[in-house]
């Protein structure tokens, strides 16, 4: 019963989600290449940052603004009769996509989820579900967007039930998850989108104890910048609140910033998500895997533009810039020490998320699926470790904290 019970409630509600994520990525890649194909967008960027601000202003309520996924987290925790509203769902997409639009460096993750948060509230509100359901319900959300996105259905079951807590996963939801993040994978690919291909060589499948060591001693690093783009994220937010006591103005001050540093590097490789260059250009996700193109600063470069654009205003997630940071470090890791560049991209990938989010086997799970089993041990070993590393803390404030890392005694706080 309770299998066909969940299956009739998340199935359509996860159907929905993958759809909404197909017209947001479409979305977002018309933005990506309308400012490729018009450089001088970018000069737009202030325009867009205050367009945003205005707009969360006087749709959004002061929840939406201020909480995002953080909000969906607070309600999976304590479900409230208000729940996440849904007008979070248009009001994220179409930010995010202007964000993209102008410039701002930022990703796609956080978008998704609040896009599954905002349509699982109402579908609770609407079918009258109880507390305990609408918790289950939100955690659906979180799984169908996040599978959505990024095409890894199991690892976005698994990153719903892993990140509402450091140190305990809520197997409370498994199969609803799963489900959801089956569905709303398949839903996002039935409209025609399709996910990012990553080269990953098989070569040797097994473990090397030399290898291993090598990823273990990039894996810290890992872990370590993660801790530095969290934290660096948090205390910029802090300091333009500080400094620009209007909301509206920061994302001016935000964007002033960004334009400079494109035209003081000389590159505006580091704008966007980073999944793709534009023309002319050559750092990104994909490059990161081959040997050409090597800029040992990259990562510290997308970590400044990312944490620049979403502390002054600008919409989006994390987790792909995330993405950017760890493969840009991982080939230098890898470069330097003379280990395998692409499977060394392929670790910093997942383990500099890994450790941001507090969630190391949905990490491990996404690597799976999406560079192959051949080198798992390699994965399961760098995000462990980056998670070890990275404290207590992530880029979303909601995470409580279940168990304290490497503590044999767990509790809540």
């Amino acid at each position: 019963m309770y299998v066909l019970r969940w299956t009739l409630i998340a199935a359509p509600v996860s159907a929905v989600i993958g759809s909404l994520c197909a017209l947001f990525l479409w979305s977002l890649e018309r933005a990506t290449h309308t400012r490729f194909d018009h450089p001088w967008l970018i000069w737009l960027m202030p325009v867009g940052g205050v367009l945003i601000a205005l707009l969360y202003r006087l749709l959004g309520g002061k929840s939406a603004v201020e909480r995002g996924n953080d909000l969906i987290i607070d309600e999976i925790h304590d479900p409230k009769e208000a729940g996440v509203p849904a007008r979070l769902a248009p009001l994220i997409l179409v930010s995010t996509v202007l964000t993209h639009l102008v410039g701002g460096s930022a990703g796609r993750e956080g978008t998704a989820v609040q896009i599954g948060g905002g349509v699982a509230s109402e579908f609770g509100r609407r079918l009258r579900l109880d507390r305990h359901d609408v918790r289950k319900l939100l955690m659906v959300g979180i799984a169908a967007g996040f599978g959505g996105v990024f095409g890894t259905p199991i690892a976005a079951a698994v990153f719903a039930m892993e990140v509402i807590a450091v140190g305990r996963i809520s197997y409370e939801a498994i199969f609803p998850c799963l489900l959801a993040g089956i569905v709303g994978h398949l839903s996002c690919v039935a409209w025609g989108i399709e996910h990012t291909t990553y080269q990953v060589a098989v070569g040797p499948v097994g473990f090397d104890l030399l290898t291993a060591g090598k990823v273990a001693l990039a894996a810290i690093a890992f872990g370590l910048v993660s801790v530095i783009f969290v934290h660096l994220t948090h205390r910029l937010k802090t300091l333009w609140q500080w400094l620009i006591p209007i909301d509206f103005l920061r994302p001016i001050a935000g964007s002033l910033v960004l334009i400079a540093l494109v035209y003081l590097l000389g590159t505006r490789d580091y704008l966007g998500l980073g999944v793709d260059t534009g023309p002319g250009g050559h750092v990104s996700i994909v490059a990161r895997f081959g040997l050409g193109g090597a800029d040992a600063m990259s990562w510290f470069w997308k970590l400044l533009f990312t944490a620049i654009t979403l502390s002054c205003g600008f919409k989006g997630g994390e987790v792909t810039p995330l993405f950017f940071i760890g493969a840009t470090l991982g080939h230098s890791i890898a470069r330097l020490t003379g280990g395998p560049v692409d499977v060394f991209a392929a670790c910093g990938f997942v383990a500099v998320f890994a450790g941001a989010t507090n969630t190391p086997l949905a990490c491990t799970l996404m690597a799976i699926e999406l560079f192959g089993a051949g080198h798992a041990v390699y994965f399961a070993l760098a995000c462990v470790i980056a998670y070890l590393f990275s404290g207590h803390s992530g880029i979303y404030a909601a995470q409580r904290i279940a168990s304290r890392k490497g503590s044999p005694v767990a509790g809540t706080t």
